[in-house]
């Protein structure tokens, strides 16, 4: 289903070719779903331009210290061979030794900001090998954090909490409503911080739209981005339940595109 505005995908997984199946396939099976798409540039560019997708956010998480350069690399690659489509986000790994030359590098790159996935890392996001990460990101570079498993602690409600009242300065964006299967319990907690925004990516498919509805009233329109968490979820699916609840105009246009091109310095003139 195709919106009459520009839509940006605030939460996209991508993958070299020569490894996107394998990727895909453990994603899978970690989250126990059917994935829609195979986690290729090319998909992403063509699913997402047949309904009207105008730019997306792309990023990989590096599992290992080892991995942080090379994706970083290749995410900086992409997003330069994308004639302007594509914004990229770094990864950081908790354990590397090089943290500072890890961040210098990824902003070198021209990287908008740092993807973590506590769940993949495993690792708690207060432990303080993360404070690391929001030391250098505080005040420069939005943090983009998987939040919320019903299954783990490493990302829950409580934790995301001490980093929002530690790091007042640190922009960070909740995945999934700042809660994944756990969303009325972050709603409750982590609303009330000013530092704190969310996607709604891998969300709707569990939610009414009423549901939907109250917690982008909860948060406030102007922090929260449209995310489809590719290469999960089919965009027609997305799109339909966006557009079904009714948002008024000037909310609907900061979740497609105006907060992201707020927090990730995108120019207009790409997506328009």
């Amino acid at each position: 289903m195709k919106l009459n505005y520009p839509i940006i995908d605030c939460h996209c997984h991508i993958y070299p070719d020569k490894i996107a199946d394998k990727a895909v396939e453990n994603i899978g099976n970690f989250y126990d779903i059917d994935m829609t798409y195979d986690g290729r540039k090319s998909t992403l560019i063509e699913k997402g331009a047949e309904n009207g997708v105008k730019h997306f956010i792309v990023f990989s998480v590096a599992t290992t210290p080892c991995q942080v350069k090379s994706i970083n690399s290749f995410i900086a690659d992409t997003v330069k061979n994308s004639c302007g489509m594509m914004t990229g986000l770094g990864s950081l790994h908790p354990d590397s030794d090089n943290m500072e030359e890890d961040f210098a590098h990824l902003t070198e790159l021209g990287l908008k900001g740092v993807k973590l996935h506590a769940d993949f890392q495993k690792i708690a996001i207060d432990d303080e090998r993360c404070e690391r990460i929001y030391q250098l990101c505080s005040g420069k570079v939005p943090v983009l954090l998987h939040t919320g498993d019903y299954r783990y602690d490493f990302s829950n409600p409580d934790r995301m909490a001490r980093i929002l009242e530690k790091y007042p300065e640190l922009t960070v964006i909740g995945a999934h409503f700042g809660g994944w299967s756990v969303w009325d319990e972050a709603v409750e907690k982590l609303s009330k911080y000013p530092n704190f925004y969310v996607d709604c990516s891998s969300s709707f498919y569990s939610l009414t739209p009423e549901k939907a509805k109250s917690f982008i009233r909860a948060y406030g329109a102007d922090k929260v981005l449209f995310a489809t968490d590719f290469p999960m979820w089919r965009y027609e699916n997305e799109l339909e339940f966006f557009s079904g609840l009714e948002l008024y105009e000037e909310e609907t246009e900061k979740i497609l595109y105006g907060n992201a091109v707020r927090l990730f310095g995108i120019d207009k003139k790409k997506i328009f």
